[in-house]
């Protein structure tokens, strides 16, 4: 009996132990949490702003990154014309809030407008009038935003991810070569000296890729071309990387011996794929237990090499707020959703959020 009793109370209080702490690391921010090791930022969109996800932005993240309002296509639809009214209303929050805006993106090849790369008789233009107008967008954005904006990801994923082919095959390539890219770093920087340049891309988990990476950047900077930084997307999932890919990828771009900005997290619960239809066995709910842990496991892996890295590793922006809203739903696959983030859909605290404050 007395055994019983003192088993009992034992295992009271370890569960009123548990749930303690349970509520302790509630009360954690992860802008707080990862203070001294690099800043905590997410991607929104002016909507964000009216929505219920603002309490989230303001008390868990440090920064922001403009998701869409400042590409080229949304920010500068026709020759002559700017929409500046989402960018502004992106950085005026920022400002008030107190949060680091990154700027996103200067030179891209999707979300491009159409005008950009055609002259009045709808015939492709040549290398001189696209530099020009890659010159003109860039000196208008970064200039707008001159000393406001901390960073920006100045050419974006002009990396190709076929193994014989070094440079992706866009138009600004075909009409300009590799020159587009040193071009936008050198117009970025006189457009705002104190800005920070990066080079992003995605796929830097490949070993093909990220030398080709690698190469670029190095060749750049030997050029004495104004690159400050990389950006490394990191849309992962809950199958990959493996502990020793992620090492060895932050360990190659670390000996660079440039600063290194995750750029886009988010950890998908699907296997990575290419576009296709939906199929029966696809469920819109297939956040089941099985992919909860390994999302668990995976987030607090990836954070674990994060701060491995600190000396190397100034920012982790999360691509978008909670599961609420993900780019991820319905791609690669129509109707189906994603849970990639921290914050579920209802933005409250995942156990993959936890994972990653509890170290």
């Amino acid at each position: 009996m007395i055994i019983s009793r003192i088993y009992t109370t034992l295992s009271f209080l370890i569960l009123t132990n548990a749930v303690f702490a349970q509520a302790d690391l509630r009360q954690i921010k992860l802008k707080e949490r990862y203070r001294d090791f690099f800043t905590i930022g997410a991607a929104i969109t002016p909507m964000a702003l009216r929505s219920e996800e603002l309490h989230l932005i303001e008390s868990q993240f440090s920064g922001i990154t403009a998701e869409n309002a400042m590409k080229m296509g949304p920010i500068h639809p026709q020759p002559f014309r700017f929409n500046w009214g989402p960018a502004d209303s992106l950085l005026a929050f920022a400002t008030r809030s107190h949060l680091r805006m990154r700027g996103h993106t200067l030179v891209w090849h999707s979300q491009t407008p159409k005008w950009l790369f055609e002259g009045e008789d709808g015939k492709q233009v040549n290398k001189e009038i696209l530099l020009q107008r890659i010159h003109d967008h860039i000196d208008s954005v970064v200039g707008r935003y001159k000393g406001k904006i901390y960073a920006w990801d100045v050419v974006n994923e002009a990396i190709s991810d076929q193994a014989n082919e070094f440079y992706r095959s866009s138009l600004f390539y075909q009409i300009c070569g590799e020159e587009y890219i040193e071009k936008a770093f050198q117009w970025a920087h006189a457009a705002d000296p104190s800005a920070l340049l990066f080079y992003n891309d995605y796929n830097e988990i490949d070993p093909v890729k990220r030398k080709k990476i690698i190469e670029m950047v190095t060749r750049l900077r030997a050029k004495g071309v104004p690159i400050h930084g990389i950006g490394l997307q990191a849309h992962w999932s809950i199958y990959a990387p493996s502990t020793e890919v992620l090492d060895k990828t932050l360990e190659d771009f670390s000996k660079v011996g440039l600063p290194l900005h995750v750029t886009e997290l988010d950890i998908s619960v699907y296997k990575k794929e290419g576009r296709r239809d939906r199929m029966p066995s696809d469920s819109l709910t297939a956040y089941t237990p099985e992919r909860e842990a390994l999302q668990v496991a995976m987030y607090e892996r990836v954070f674990a090499a994060f701060r491995k890295h600190r000396s190397s590793i100034q920012s982790v922006t999360f691509w978008n707020i909670s599961d609420r809203r993900s780019w991820l739903d319905n791609f690669p696959v129509v109707g189906r959703k994603d849970h990639p983030l921290l914050f579920d859909a209802a933005l409250q605290p995942k156990k993959a959020f936890f994972s990653v404050i509890n170290f």
